[in-house]
């Protein structure tokens, strides 16, 4: 995929990946990620299952300590269809709603207060990212 991550902006959904592009977008977002402090997700998945397995995916990969889920949260088992996770470091928390007529990625935003140069959003990424 040609252009990196900026060719992402403003997708609606996530590209489909080869190894290869994979691999350079990895690349080109490691060093982006570890100049900011914290950072909010966004995962726009079929399910909730598939939601937040992307996120455990995410915090597995990158060492990040895993959110709980908001007790404000309805049940996961309840939710049916297409949904939009938010993810939120500073709170330590995330929350699952149902929300049709989004596309399917993974969004990352990092937050630095110190250096607001740095903060960016970057994706839609493919939901298996970060996964085996």
């Amino acid at each position: 995929m040609s252009g990196g991550l900026a060719s992402l902006r403003g997708l609606r959904s996530a590209p489909a990946l080869d190894a290869g592009a994979r691999g350079a977008l990895r690349a080109e977002l490691e060093p982006l990620l570890g100049r900011c402090d914290w950072f909010t997700v966004g995962v726009m998945a079929p399910s909730a299952q598939a939601a937040v397995g992307c996120l455990r995916a995410l915090e597995t990969t990158l060492g990040w300590p895993p959110l709980e889920l908001d007790p404000a949260c309805e049940a996961l088992e309840a939710i049916e269809g297409p949904v939009f996770l938010k993810g939120n470091q500073t709170s330590r928390r995330f929350l699952v709603r149902r929300e049709t007529g989004l596309g399917e990625g993974l969004l990352i935003t990092g937050h630095s207060p110190a250096d607001p140069d740095v903060e960016d959003t970057w994706g839609p990424l493919p939901l298996d990212f970060f996964g085996p």
